[in-house]
């Protein structure tokens, strides 16, 4: 067990940690007003390779392993979840499916435009009435010849309105898993339109947005994977997913703790810096474990994933415990800062209510619980 980096992946985190600070962090606070992340970030993204972590340069991507990904998703994170997110999406969710599952012909059309930050994904799963219960989604795909027709409505889309391609999962066949067929459909077809949802309680700056697809016409040819199988596509990449909010989520967790820590070495009352004050150092103590813990299971999760060994379970586990355990650290972030915690002055209260969505998206606390617990027990929790 050798838990230390190589050279490389600490350069990349260098590398990520200057960006972090020059592109983002200046800026999170106005984009968390605004509800609106700077467009130009993307490209910028891209120009640096972190749009293409994990894509071979041969696909149009920069290359690099899991443990390198989580890397820089920390760092960003550190900095503005909802640019983690951004991330997260358009890359770990879209671009690796399509890298993964994709024709050469797929491949050439949208990886190198994803990995260079001139075009973006959004993962088209959720839906008005199926969250956690994805195999009972209601939108449908219709063979016309040789094309498909979709028509059905996404909710709560990330890179939603700003997406050049959206991957949509549309039923194809009967109830269940295996009725389910993945698409990617350009965002420019008639038919589609995207609707922005805002005053969100956070991830304020990524632009999140309602899909309606009314009979959008989609060649075979755009289907990704076989069809029947884009559910099993689909858990794949949550499982990718899971692992990238659990990065993420422990780049806001630092956040929080290395701010409290400044602010506690600097604020003084009964005539002396906070820090110094045990029940703040236990605060502050707790921050730090649950930091730590989590990163270590998120990076016990790639390294399994560098294996090429299995990982479901684990993405499972890093997820649930690093989303709870940022929600944790945030709050108590907020505590350690006090009432200046409770405005925008500070960063503390934007990491609470950017992580408090983690524990929501790509699977919720308790599905990861049933997850593990099948897995534990070989007893399917969702059986019918």
């Amino acid at each position: 067990m050798d838990l230390s980096i190589s050279d490389e992946h600490r350069q990349l985190r260098e590398l990520a940690h200057r960006f972090t600070e020059e592109r983002i962090v200046p800026h999170a606070a106005r984009w968390d007003r605004e509800e609106a992340i700077d467009r130009d970030l993307v490209p910028a993204l891209g120009e640096v390779g972190f749009l293409g972590l994990g894509v071979t340069e041969e696909q149009g991507g920069s290359g690099g392993d899991h443990l390198a990904y989580c890397l820089v998703l920390e760092e960003l994170a550190r900095g503005d979840s909802a640019v983690r997110g951004i991330v997260s999406v358009s890359l770990g969710l879209v671009a690796k499916s399509i890298a993964a599952h994709g024709t050469e012909e797929q491949r050439r059309r949208w990886l190198p435009g994803l990995c260079a930050g001139e075009a973006l994904g959004c993962f088209g799963l959720t839906e008005p009435g199926t969250g956690s219960d994805a195999a009972s989604l209601a939108t449908r795909a219709v063979r016309a010849g040789d094309d498909w027709l979709i028509t059905g409505r996404k909710v709560f889309i990330t890179n939603g309105t700003w997406a050049d391609v959206a991957l949509v999962f549309a039923r194809t066949g009967g109830p269940g898993p295996r009725g389910i067929t993945a698409f990617l459909v350009p965002t420019d077809s008639p038919g589609f339109t995207a609707r922005e949802i805002r005053g969100k309680l956070g991830m304020r700056g990524q632009a999140t947005a309602e899909l309606v697809l009314d009979g959008v016409r989609v060649p075979d040819g755009d289907r990704l994977g076989d069809e029947g199988a884009g559910f099993a596509l689909a858990m794949a990449a949550l499982d990718r997913g899971r692992l990238s909010v659990a990065a993420g989520c422990v780049g806001a967790a630092r956040g929080a703790l290395e701010a409290s820590l400044a602010y506690a070495g600097q604020r003084e009352q009964f005539g002396r810096p906070i820090a110094g004050f045990q029940l703040v150092q236990e605060l502050l103590a707790d921050m730090a474990v649950d930091t730590d813990a989590a990163r270590l299971l998120t990076w016990r999760c790639a390294d399994l994933a560098d294996r090429g060994e299995p990982f479901r379970t684990e993405a499972s586990m890093a997820k649930l415990f690093a989303s709870e355990a940022s929600v944790r650290v945030a709050d108590r972030a907020v505590q350690v800062f006090g009432g200046y915690g409770y405005t925008d002055e500070y960063p503390v209260g934007k990491h609470l209510r950017d992580t408090r969505v983690t524990t929501l998206y790509e699977g919720t606390s308790q599905i990861q619980k049933l997850l593990i617990g099948r897995a534990l027990t070989g007893v399917n929790a969702f059986a019918r």
